[in-house]
């Protein structure tokens, strides 16, 4: 297959890509790595009228802390920044060692060599990992367009199946993840057919302990159990104030895949199969999140 014909734009700088979005409206697609929109022209699912490659827009790939005053701040990532760069960044390993973690589960390393961290976030598949890691990381999305910017956090960005808070002429341009709190774990767990593939099921956990080792806190999430990535909120309340323990683990567990999830069935795995992977591996991944939290006084 081939795509329709569109007009192709190479611009050099944000300002002359905002431009050109804003020129050509609803009818243009920015085009980041073009490992999901490449293959959609190809088969004539997505026609855009104009493709505006962002590749030679240097300003938009960077890892960078974000010092607040306060020796901590935010790991700030450009929209344009390749996985690669991000899973080899030992600033990233330190800052935010969840995403760290996820990095090596998305695709192969020739996808995550041009892949970019903005373009799967803004596609915003079901399937992906960069988006319920970023949910879970309750990380805040910063997009421009030619007329201004705003700041969108992760939980009011993703709207539903391949559909974000973006509008039309407007560009996402930087991820910003914050700091985690002291006495913090994280763990990424994800069951594939074959490694690359898309998850069957994905779990992100974040756990906070007070210095008693009981949880003052959780953000665990899923992908590839419905439109978007999904925020397990009952498990979460299960584990509020509690210590760690086989009985507590196995209550949200049961909860995630219970109440919070509601995965569709198809060619490669039924909802009752997704379910039970949900519960087995939100239980595996908290019990490393306690672990390593309880390792982790700062």
């Amino acid at each position: 297959m081939k795509p329709a014909p569109f007009d192709y734009f190479t611009p050099a700088t944000l300002d002359e890509a905002l431009a050109l979005l804003a020129e050509h409206g609803a009818d243009a697609k920015p085009l980041a790595g073009g490992q999901s929109l490449i293959p959609a022209m190809n088969f004539r699912l997505a026609r855009p009228a104009a493709l505006v490659d962002l590749n030679r827009v240097g300003e938009l790939s960077y890892i960078r802390s974000e010092r607040d005053g306060r020796g901590g701040g935010a790991t700030a990532i450009g929209a344009m920044t390749r996985q690669r760069a991000v899973e080899r960044s030992e600033l990233v390993a330190r800052a935010a060692p969840l995403l760290a973690e996820a990095m090596p589960s998305i695709a192969h390393p020739q996808i995550r060599n041009r892949g970019t961290v903005g373009g799967s976030i803004a596609h915003a598949d079901p399937s992906a990992e960069l988006p319920a890691v970023m949910l879970a990381l309750e990380a805040r999305f910063r997009a421009r367009s030619a007329t201004g910017e705003r700041s969108v956090p992760a939980s009011e960005f993703f709207k539903g199946l391949l559909e974000t808070a973006l509008q039309p002429g407007e560009l996402l341009v930087e991820i910003a993840v914050p700091p985690l709190l002291p006495r913090s774990g994280t763990a990424f767990l994800e069951l594939a057919r074959r490694h690359g593939d898309y998850a069957l099921v994905g779990v992100a956990a974040v756990v906070t302990l007070d210095a008693r080792g009981r949880c003052t806190a959780a953000r665990i999430t899923f992908l590839s159990v419905g439109d978007g990535p999904v925020l397990a909120t009952e498990a979460g309340k299960t584990l509020a104030g509690q210590a760690l323990s086989e009985e507590l683990l196995r209550a949200a567990a049961d909860a995630a895949a219970t109440r919070d999830v509601d995965p569709p069935s198809d060619i490669h795995a039924s909802a009752a199969y997704r379910r039970q992977l949900v519960a087995v591996l939100t239980r595996r991944a908290l019990a490393r999140a306690f672990e390593r939290a309880e390792g982790n006084p700062s």
